[in-house]
């Protein structure tokens, strides 16, 4: 079962909605405090290695048997939503592509996933939930355009950017479509890390190695990363997209420009403007019409799902 069958409590949305926008725009919190001495790479490298080795243990001790199907599914996916999604954004940033870009980029990941999952999962979105995406994607824009800059990266860099956010867009409908989130999430986020884990090596290998900074700041920064960042962010997402639309848990994300940007007010006293509290507003109602469906769209939708083949 993919989506909700009883009419939940009214409040369990905005509930899970708070909690994934809030560890969504959080890895700006760790990455910052983890990569002031440390390539991005190792820090990529241990956050995922340290995930997934605390998970190793309750992945092979509880839940279900994992078959060889199964185990190649969720390494295919690892590949597509740790490593090359955020690898890719760690590299483009690393060839000078600005970050303001790579994180306008990055937050168009529920309008790829709206697209996207009309031919592939049979969700049709309504007029209603087309402007409520639109009116995300000019949120997204009224936060990030102040310090918008084009750069002069090379155009691979930049190419890169928007394919990491499609392959994270594709993979979460493919994930729906197949079904794959029947598995414990703490198996399937375990196999993601560790297969992750081994190709960010090879790349913090290449830029000079594994080993750690010893300071306080990266210890910090990867504990916030591992426990916050992934643990609770990545289970918060795959929790909802077993019970709710690919495009309306994605339609969260739109939030995360004005949200980081309230991170680094609080932990790091970074100025907020006028800007990000427009945006913010405009990106509420535009979350707030995407996640209002018909009772004819919902019912559609859970059929859609109970149909699709088991992984």
């Amino acid at each position: 079962m993919t989506l909700l069958q009883n009419k939940p409590h009214p409040l369990v949305w905005p509930t899970v909605a708070a909690a994934l926008v809030l560890s969504w725009s959080s890895g700006f919190v760790g990455i910052r405090y983890a990569s002031e001495n440390a390539d991005v790479m190792l820090v990529l490298f241990w956050r995922t290695f340290l995930s997934g080795l605390i998970l190793l243990p309750f992945a092979l001790l509880i839940g279900q048997r994992i078959s060889g199907r199964a185990l190649a599914q969720q390494m295919a996916f690892g590949v597509a939503t740790m490593f090359l999604y955020l690898g890719g954004f760690a590299l483009a940033i690393g060839q000078r592509v600005p970050t303001g870009l790579v994180a306008l980029i990055s937050d168009l990941v529920p309008l790829a996933i709206a697209a996207l999952s009309q031919p592939i999962l049979g969700h049709r979105l309504s007029a209603r939930q087309w402007i409520g995406t639109a009116l995300g994607v000019t949120g997204v824009l009224i936060v990030s355009l102040d310090s918008l800059s084009l750069g002069k990266a090379p155009v691979w860099a930049y190419v890169l950017t928007i394919a990491s956010m499609l392959v994270f867009a594709l993979a979460t409908v493919v994930q729906k479509r197949i079904r794959t989130i029947d598995m414990p999430i703490h198996q399937s986020l375990c196999i993601q890390c560790l297969t992750a884990a081994i190709l960010f090596a090879a790349c913090a290998e290449w830029n000079g190695g594994l080993t750690p900074p010893l300071d306080g700041r990266f210890q910090f920064g990867m504990a916030w990363l591992v426990l916050f960042s992934t643990f609770f962010c990545y289970g918060v997402y795959y929790m909802s997209l077993r019970h709710y639309t690919a495009a309306q848990v994605s339609s969260v994300v739109y939030l995360s420009p004005p949200v980081t940007m309230l991170w680094a007010w609080l932990i790091f006293g970074e100025p907020l403007s006028r800007a990000m509290f427009l945006g913010l507003a405009v990106t509420l109602f535009g979350v707030w019409l995407t996640a209002s469906r018909s009772a004819a769209s919902k019912d559609e939708a859970r059929l859609s799902s109970c149909e699709q083949p088991a992984g």
